[in-house]
């Protein structure tokens, strides 16, 4: 059964977020204060283990997703190496960029858009987005009470704010921004990053908590990225597609 044309809400939930969210705890749990103990290799595992599912997604997906997740690489090696080793926003366990983390980004992007896309989800996008936008805010609230996340809720109800007015991109981002959450929560769990106690260990007046609520905010430039590659490779495709979209709202 197709993910996208799946009329259930559950089997395009588990298909594309549920299997995301398996892999990146295995992935992360190859890289893990536990399996440093018993090798010392775990990244290493990690890395394979990353390439392979990678490959398996590439290989999957048809031509135009390909190239977005290509971008998507691209542009998270750039940004890991800026806000990681330049910037030292986050700081990776050995020190280093791994070499999973930006086809990780890749699949995390896949992941999230073929949820966002598929029919059986669209079809209850408006109930989705109010249980996600209610979920983000207590999540965060709770970071903020408890763990004196004020980083991390600063960057929530920015995000908030901004997809008050963005109908189409809502139910993408808010989904990227609990996908994202998962990722974090695990990845520090495991040790495999960590992040300072204020904002980019610079801002004192923003306390962080490791990790960050809202940190999802900066996975963003990523998401805006990989678009915009794909909409100057394809110019012509681009403006054909929202002359369509006018018409048919105006039609609507």
């Amino acid at each position: 059964m197709s993910l996208l044309a799946s009329k259930s809400p559950f089997y395009a939930t588990f298909k594309s977020l549920g299997a995301l969210f398996l892999f990146i705890g295995f992935g992360l749990f190859l890289d893990s204060f536990y399996m440093v103990k018993i090798t010392e290799n775990a990244q290493l595992y990690a890395n394979i283990s990353m390439f392979i599912g990678f490959l398996i997604i590439f290989w999957q997906v048809n031509k135009r997703v390909r190239e977005q997740m290509i971008s998507a690489v691209i542009i998270a090696i750039i940004g890991e190496y800026l806000f990681s080793i330049l910037l030292g926003m986050y700081t990776y366990r050995l020190g280093n960029v791994p070499h999973y983390v930006p086809p990780g980004h890749a699949i995390v992007y896949v992941a999230v858009l073929y949820f966002s896309k598929a029919a059986s989800i669209i079809k209850h996008r408006i109930k989705i987005e109010k249980f996600l936008s209610i979920f983000i805010f207590i999540y965060a609230t709770v970071f903020l009470v408890f763990k004196n996340d004020v980083f991390g809720f600063v960057m929530t109800i920015a995000t908030l704010f901004i997809l008050r007015n963005k109908p189409r991109e809502r139910l993408f981002y808010l989904t990227m921004y609990i996908s994202v959450a998962y990722l974090e929560i695990i990845g520090t769990t495991y040790k495999c990053w960590w992040w300072p106690t204020t904002a980019w260990g610079v801002f004192d007046f923003l306390p962080s908590h490791n990790p960050p609520s809202g940190i999802s905010f900066f996975y963003f430039l990523l998401d805006l990225g990989t678009l915009w590659f794909y909409k100057q490779r394809h110019k012509k495709a681009w403006f054909r597609m929202k002359n369509i979209r006018k018409i048919r709202l105006k039609t609507a």
